[in-house]
């Protein structure tokens, strides 16, 4: 190989870089280059596929960083930079996924968790213009008859996140043409929703899901009353609920709005993310990590992971992924890998 500059033939090895590319110096004017290897899934990261892939999946199943590094002996510097690259691609590869979705029923909820340190310890300056550190919250949405999450939003509990949010997932349902709520056939034309929404009693929803969805969604509220709710790491006990139907949601079908399957994803998030626990010294130092983190774990739940039938019997479902029709089978971690992060040839 013969550099640009260079336009002799006698060249010979000078070494390698930090990556381990080869380079090589002309003898005669003595200018030297590098010869690059072509990157493979991982990029210029020079960890084996087979260590990422068992990295990823202790991750995934609920360890933590130091613990991952002592069970793999991979530094923990090597494994953030892994989810990261691992989290950008899962979330470019559900962005790519998840659209032209039919989904009956969606649930929304915020999960609360911090970056850095809490938000009482933040300062003055810190509260006033930092918007990656302190109280963080998980923007989540599950689909009560696939539990598909067809999308998610990480960020401060606000109502501009909130209209984001909701513009989001509405931009990956199918919506009926303009044409379709005109009358027809000297029928009266009207408006045929698409889907039914039930939130917690957070204000800003209304105005979001007036936005994102207009006329074509059913929605409604529900806020649970708990007893005991303000004492300290003690179970609070639910005593009632009351339910308001806001939009195509007549009386006798408050029923309907329901958020239990969204709470209960938000337990299996805190169970299977590390820096989700409660009590524990696992938290996110960057939200960079924890955005990168939570892709991971939404591709993977939505692709892999298998919920259980109610009772006892202890039956699986088929995958989120398998009941919204974007798959014919079951996936494993290994499909998954191979689908996120494609060979180089493949790009």
């Amino acid at each position: 190989m013969i550099a640009l500059a260079c336009k002799h033939n006698q060249v010979k090895k000078h070494g390698h870089d930090r990556r381990g590319n080869q380079r090589y110096r002309c003898i005669l004017c003595g200018i030297t280059w590098t010869d690059e290897k072509p990157q493979g899934q991982l990029g210029p990261m020079r960890i084996p596929v087979s260590t990422a892939k068992l990295v990823l999946r202790l991750l995934l199943e609920g360890s933590s960083i130091r613990s991952t590094e002592r069970i793999t002996r991979v530094h923990r510097d090597t494994i953030c930079r892994l989810i990261v690259r691992f989290g950008d691609a899962c979330r470019d590869f559900l962005d790519e996924k998840m659209r032209g979705l039919t989904l009956t029923h969606l649930q929304f909820d915020e999960q609360w968790t911090y970056v850095a340190k809490k938000q009482s310890r933040l300062t003055t300056t810190e509260r006033e213009t930092c918007c990656d550190v302190g109280d963080i919250y998980l923007w989540t949405a599950i689909d009560r008859k696939t539990k598909l999450m067809p999308s998610f939003l990480i960020g401060k509990r606000s109502a501009n996140n909130a209209r984001r949010f909701m513009m989001d997932v509405a931009s990956r349902l199918v919506f009926p043409n303009a044409h379709a709520s005109d009358p027809h056939a000297y029928q009266t034309g009207g408006y045929t929703p698409i889907t039914h929404i039930s939130t917690d009693g957070f204000p800003a929803y209304p105005e979001a899901v007036d936005l994102a969805f207009g006329p074509y969604a059913k929605y409604g509220t529900i806020v649970k009353g708990y007893r005991n709710a303000t004492m300290v790491y003690t179970p609070s006990e639910m005593v009632g609920t009351q339910r308001n139907g806001i939009r195509g949601i007549g009386k006798g079908q408050e029923w309907s709005i329901c958020t239990s399957h969204v709470e209960r994803l938000n337990g299996t998030q805190r169970l299977f993310l590390k820096r989700l626990n409660r009590l524990t010294l696992c938290f996110s130092k960057k939200l960079r990590n924890l955005e990168a983190a939570f892709a991971m774990f939404a591709a993977y739940y939505n692709y892999c992971w298998r919920t259980r039938k109610p009772g006892k019997s202890g039956q699986k479902r088929p995958t989120a992924a398998m009941m919204a029709k974007l798959t014919d089978h079951l996936w494993g971690f290994d499909e998954l890998f191979d689908a996120v992060l494609r060979p180089a040839t493949q790009n």
